[in-house]
């Protein structure tokens, strides 16, 4: 399979989770501003939606949607248990956490990424993802992980949103817990080797 790809976008978390499968992959580049693969390709013509992730199968299907590409890719190895058995409840509670994270936080980061966004509605948004932090950080005080005392593949979707206030310059302070769950993913091999590999880690 193909993993296509921009460099810290939520394409990141499928990068991770296909690493901790342990699932032979190659990656391709795209660059969103042009929409151009890094083999000069137009990327719309292989991904109509024009953002990442996308993972081109073996069998010539493409699948998009972060979180339906985290769940295939954790179903291809569950012997890792990235993801529980379809049908149990903690697989429903690790969807749960997948929509969480897709609807309330990826997307509110959004227009903050934008230079038009009016500073009042920059602010809305960051009392916003605020209250979003305080429900997060609750849930990890009672243990390590999103979904329990193990890492799982909505880990690394929360992991990969965890890094974007770096880049839009919002004080986490207010949230240690975070930070420590942050560094404690970056510390997995797995992680290490996508951030490496997609040069966000020297």
């Amino acid at each position: 399979m193909k993993l296509y790809f921009s460099p810290g976008a939520c394409s990141l978390a499928a990068h991770i989770v296909i690493e901790e499968a342990g699932i032979p992959y190659t990656l391709e580049r795209v660059d969103l501003a042009s929409h151009k693969t890094e083999h000069g390709e137009d990327y719309t013509k292989i991904n109509p939606k024009g953002y990442v992730p996308a993972l081109a199968l073996d069998n010539g299907e493409l699948l998009s949607e972060v979180a339906v590409v985290l769940q295939y890719i954790s179903d291809q190895r569950k012997d890792r248990h990235l993801m529980a058995e379809a049908g149990s409840l903690q697989r429903y509670r690790q969807m749960e956490w997948l929509s969480f994270i897709s609807t309330e936080l990826h997307k509110q980061f959004s227009p903050l990424f934008r230079p038009d966004t009016p500073d009042a509605v920059k602010q809305q948004q960051l009392k916003l993802l605020g209250r979003r932090f305080d429900y997060v950080s609750e849930t990890l005080r009672r243990h390590p992980y999103l979904a329990g005392a193990e890492f799982t593949a909505p880990d690394a979707y929360l992991f990969t949103v965890l890094n974007w206030p770096d880049y839009v310059k919002v004080d986490m302070t207010a949230w240690p817990g975070l930070g420590e769950y942050r560094a404690r993913i970056a510390s997995r091999p797995a992680v290490q080797r996508a951030l490496k590999s997609e040069g966000l880690l020297k």
